[in-house]
């Protein structure tokens, strides 16, 4: 039998994570952040209860303890709320509840993953911005970091979520509250190794989302597109090698790179998946990804974009959205006829477009009218629509025909 004389949990995803602090406890010697402070960071409560001692602003948040307690908190909160269990990984089980019977049904899903490790509910702020920071920590302190910030709204699972580094969109106010933040946060976990912070953006403030005492998925495109090898610095740092010239970007330092763009795009597999939801949330549902530089953000993303298998569309997009979008979709509604495309929309877009002064065509639900050449399913099997934007929701009358 092998008996190693010590371990490092840092690079192999979240199973190690959840091993460190069994094997602390069995003797076994762990290199870099303590298990301890792992376990601290990985437990939900335990993370929301030292953001609240260090005066790190998250959102508002309880440990369950009962469906009646639940209910009550995010009554009190207002919904939406997130479910966030422990020791998971790319979200799962974590699931948005809008309403108390979306609360009652997820609770009961989170309720079979851990009874070790106590759920937490928390506010779900809408309408925010994602906003990373990666990093290599000595002994509690920031030796490499750097800054990216998602092009979706909070919202969309990280792994889903499209990175733009260094962040050209969020403003420097953003950027310095998570360095502040994040420093604050790695030095109460005393953190000596690789580690991933997340925050949410809006208005004023800058929220903690979670933080990974680990390598994260984007810790190679980081490392690639900064020019500094992270992974390296971490190893250096459990065996108690100097990283001074290293040439690592520091956490106040200028923002990396100067001379061009990156962008980490998602690939999803849906069509090679039965059964699979494309809708985005907080579970992770993305097999892959690419990454592309750019001399901007749009020519790196329009490269990721065709990386990863996305076909841009030539002249016919197929529009439906559902109420709660409508004050958004109206200006990217009318940002894509001003670029020349043909709107096809479903009857509701349609009637709010025309109220708008956005021209369409309207086309029908295909259980309107399945004889009908405008028929929305007839127009795409027929090639006629080279891209389908379809911003549904659960309480829809026709969600069935929203997945056809």
């Amino acid at each position: 039998m092998y008996f190693p004389s010590m371990m490092v949990f840092f690079n192999g995803g979240q199973i190690p994570n959840n091993l460190a602090l069994p094997l602390h406890k069995a003797g076994v010697h762990v290199l870099g952040t303590s298990p301890l402070d792992i376990d601290s960071a990985e437990d939900r409560h335990k993370f929301s209860d030292l953001m609240d001692q260090i005066g790190v602003a998250q959102p508002a948040w309880k440990e369950l303890t009962s469906m009646d307690a639940a209910r009550q908190f995010a009554n009190e909160a207002g919904y939406p709320v997130l479910v966030r269990p422990s020791y998971v990984l790319s979200g799962a089980a974590m699931n948005v509840a809008y309403n108390d019977r979306d609360l009652e049904r997820v609770l009961g899903e989170a309720s079979a993953v851990s009874q070790d490790h106590p759920v937490v509910i928390s506010k779900f702020v809408q309408g925010a911005r994602e906003i990373e920071l990666d990093g290599v920590a000595r002994n509690g302190e920031i030796i490499a970091a750097a800054v990216s910030e998602h092009v979706e709204n909070a919202g969309v699972h990280s792994g889903d979520a499209t990175l733009i580094l260094p962040p050209v969109t969020v403003s420097s106010y953003y950027v310095d509250r998570v360095r502040q933040a994040g420093a604050k946060i790695v030095k109460a976990l005393n953190i000596s190794g690789p580690f991933n912070a997340q925050f949410l953006a809006k208005d004023a403030d800058v929220l903690a989302i979670e933080c990974n005492l680990r390598a994260s998925r984007s810790f190679p495109f980081v490392s690639k597109t900064v020019g500094a090898d992270f992974i390296a610095a971490a190893t250096k740092v459990f065996v108690g090698e100097d990283t001074s010239n290293d040439n690592l970007p520091p956490l106040y330092g200028p923002p990396r790179p100067t001379e061009y763009v990156g962008i980490k795009s998602p690939m999803f597999s849906y069509t090679r998946l039965g059964g699979a939801d494309p809708l985005l949330g907080v579970e992770m549902a993305s097999t892959g990804e690419v990454a592309c530089f750019g001399k901007t953000k749009h020519e790196a993303f329009l490269k990721a974009l065709v990386s990863s298998n996305f076909k841009l569309p030539e002249k016919h997009i197929l529009l439906s959205f559902q109420d709660r979008y409508s004050s958004e979709a109206i200006h990217y509604a009318h940002k894509l006829v001003e670029l020349g495309f043909d709107l096809h929309t479903t009857e509701k877009t349609h009637e709010f477009l025309t109220k708008h002064g956005v021209p369409s065509t309207l086309v029908a639900y295909p259980s309107s009218d399945l004889s009908s050449e405008a028929n929305a399913l007839n127009l795409i099997k027929d090639g006629k629509i080279d891209l389908v934007i379809n911003l549904s929701n659960a309480d829809s009358l026709r969600v069935k025909e929203n997945y056809l």
